[in-house]
């Protein structure tokens, strides 16, 4: 029997291709989220917002999905598809796609 998980995802940018890798982790606050594999950043469920891009120091939103409204968001999950990000002055579109993986 094999078993199919999903615990890491890809953000592509859409305007250059560049691939960002997200992996399931503990947060230090206790939590679950997603965590980029090449530095500090989290993508997390918060319960009014869904799941979002989200600035620990600033408490802010720096990304969260272009189509999917939070209340049709599962909790499990980011939901794949669109989603937009707001660094300074620019803003990138994205697509998320979940990485599946295979457990014997």
């Amino acid at each position: 029997m094999v078993i199919r998980m999903t615990t890491q995802f890809e953000l592509r940018r859409k305007s250059d291709e560049l691939v960002y890798s997200f992996a399931k982790k503990d947060r230090p606050d206790g939590l679950q989220g997603f965590q980029r594999t090449d530095r500090d950043l989290w993508i997390i469920f918060k319960e009014r917002l869904g799941w979002v891009a989200w600035d620990d120091e600033n408490q802010t939103v720096t990304g969260r999905p272009w189509n999917i409204l939070p209340e049709d968001q599962s909790t499990d999950l980011p939901p794949q598809g669109e989603w937009v990000s707001l660094k300074g002055t620019k803003s990138y579109v994205y697509e998320l796609v979940h990485v599946t993986q295979s457990i014997l």
